[in-house]
């Protein structure tokens, strides 16, 4: 494969994709809830007002996870109160999951806006008639979708948690933030999700007619976070760092045997047929 036929490809991708009202709101609105908002529910808001960190710890929802602590979670939690235990709890476990579902989000997003996208613009035939192959074509669409949203990821994970340290830094004491639990998740795990999302999504955007329709069924994916959310809640399984190790290779290969199947599968002619 020709490298910088992947390169410009890509580069033509992010050039359509970021015009693009429907794509970019999403990686700004999600990011800003999950960086900003959360932070602020749990940290400052009860600080200000103590009635509602008083019914936030006392929540019958909250009582039952802080009565069974995860054991890799007690030492980060020695000493502290109900209140800080609370934030330590929901901003540094509970949430991680959620964050899992911005690399899916921004890289079904742009895959979306990939082919499903130039057959709306009407630039589906000119692409098709370039120099490249089919294998070019392809990965250059995977290379446009997945470097956004590791990159989103990684700098979200950044802003949070700086947002985290300077906004509990006052209640807390000292900068606790990230625990271990989210390197396999940011680093591992995330990069594999964002693969897996753009080798499913660009396989239903070739057969799409539409963008919205494209986002829309790769939108299944986010299934794939809800157990280790529900399950995190429920306390049946805590993403620990060996959970995320072990999770994250199950989805690296996952994303690598789907993006080889989908690329063997992918050619110009199915492609101008919509099939």
């Amino acid at each position: 494969m020709n490298l910088q036929r992947l390169w410009t490809l890509a580069r033509k991708d992010w050039a359509d994709a970021f015009k693009n009202t429907s794509v970019v709101v999403p990686m700004i609105v999600l990011p800003a809830i999950f960086v900003v908002l959360f932070p602020v529910l749990f940290i400052v808001v009860p600080a200000f007002s103590p009635q509602i960190g008083q019914s936030l710890a006392s929540d019958p929802d909250i009582q039952p996870l802080l009565n069974n602590l995860p054991e890799f979670l007690l030492p980060f939690t020695q000493g502290l109160d109900v209140q800080r235990t609370v934030i330590v709890l929901m901003l540094g476990l509970m949430l991680s999951p959620m964050f899992l579902i911005l690399p899916l989000m921004t890289s079904t997003v742009i895959a979306a806006d990939s082919f499903a996208g130039e057959r709306e613009r009407k630039t589906i035939e000119a692409l098709l008639y370039t120099p490249a192959s089919d294998r070019e074509l392809f990965f250059g669409k995977v290379l446009a979708a997945l470097v956004p949203a590791v990159l989103l990821t990684w700098g979200s994970f950044l802003v949070y948690t700086l947002v985290v340290n300077l906004a509990s830094y006052w209640t807390m004491g000292w900068v606790w933030f990230p625990l271990p639990t989210w390197y396999p998740l940011i680093f591992w795990i995330s990069p594999a999700l964002s693969l897996l999302g753009v080798a499913f999504t660009v396989w239903i955007s070739a057969r799409n007619p539409t963008f919205m329709g494209a986002y829309q069924m790769s939108g299944v994916l986010v299934v794939l976070v809800l157990p280790l959310l529900f399950g995190q809640i429920a306390g049946v399984v805590y993403l620990t760092v060996e959970v995320g190790l072990l999770a994250g290779a199950v989805i690296w290969a996952v994303a690598l045997g789907l993006t080889r199947f989908v690329a063997r599968g992918f050619n110009r002619q199915r492609l101008l047929a919509g099939l």
